[in-house]
């Protein structure tokens, strides 16, 4: 069984542009051992009156690692300098690998705009190693219909009870968005070695005995390989899993790479416009 190195509480929010109140749940900084996970943004729960502009935020760019976002509620229109774009609702998982770079933006689509509501959503940066961090940027547009669910786990990426999930990874990596029932309990093998994080996005449980209420992320140690969950009620839980990438972390804003020397390189890129240039139409913001 996986000790628990601590129980973290999520630090006071901030917003993302105008359209995402968020908290930031881990960053590389505080939880090195959760690697390859970089960073993870909780967004809302939050309600938004009917507007006729888009709320988001604007074009800004990317480099060395990917970016995966579970909408719970809401919907997001986005759009990339290299030539990807849709629109992800509820249920549904953008995963975006950044790689050598590109630019992108992230805004409520029209129709939610128009209607407003409630947005909920999460945003969980991997890490890419090394050999991988100049990879072409690519999109993965994951539907809620193409996202495995067994005993109340949705399989986004990895493997759970034999189901796999569809993501496709650079290294070995468990996404689950774990739903219990309030009395359910679930035995998770979250593998020895490998590293694992348990973030609580609703409800109040209990893991390997020690209360997590909503909010709060337990950081696992990597030895040992079970985890169970009981849920005290109805809850939510994010479980982030995956081989660590033991390499030098440099990053800085929009980048994450191995060396200040590539951080600058990436600076330059982007100033010189080989990161993709915003479509003229388009004001820069």
């Amino acid at each position: 069984m996986k000790d628990i190195l601590r129980i973290h509480r999520q630090p006071e929010g901030h917003w993302v542009g105008d359209g995402f109140p968020v908290h930031t749940v881990l960053d590389y900084q505080r939880h090195p051992e959760l690697s390859p996970f970089l960073l993870l943004d909780h967004a809302g729960p939050a309600d938004f009156a009917p507007a006729t502009k888009p709320r988001g935020v604007g074009w800004h760019p990317h480099r060395g690692f990917e970016t995966v976002t579970v909408v719970l509620d809401g919907e997001v229109d986005h759009e990339d300098t290299a030539g990807n774009g849709g629109r992800i609702g509820k249920g549904d998982v953008q995963w975006m690998t950044a790689g050598s770079g590109l630019l992108h933006k992230e805004m409520h689509s029209d129709a939610f705009t128009r209607r407003g509501g409630r947005f909920h959503a999460l945003q969980l940066w991997v890490n890419l190693p090394a050999k991988s961090k100049m990879a072409p940027p690519r999109y993965q547009t994951l539907t809620t219909r193409d996202i495995p669910v067994v005993d109340g786990v949705h399989v986004i990426a990895g493997e759970f009870r034999g189901v796999k999930g569809p993501a496709q990874t650079f290294t070995p990596v468990n996404l689950l968005e774990v739903r219990l029932q309030k009395g359910q309990s679930l035995r998770l093998n979250l593998r020895d070695g490998f590293s694992a994080g348990l973030y609580i996005v609703q409800g109040k449980t209990a893991v390997n005995g020690e209360t997590a209420a909503e909010g709060e992320l337990v950081v696992l140690d990597r030895k040992g390989d079970e985890v169970v969950i009981d849920a005290a009620t109805d809850a939510i839980v994010f479980v982030m899993n995956g081989a660590p990438i033991d390499e030098p972390v440099a990053g800085y804003g929009p980048f994450v790479m191995n060396t200040p020397t590539e951080i600058q390189q990436a600076f330059a890129d982007y100033h010189a416009g080989r990161l993709g240039k915003i479509p003229a139409a388009e004001k820069t913001s």
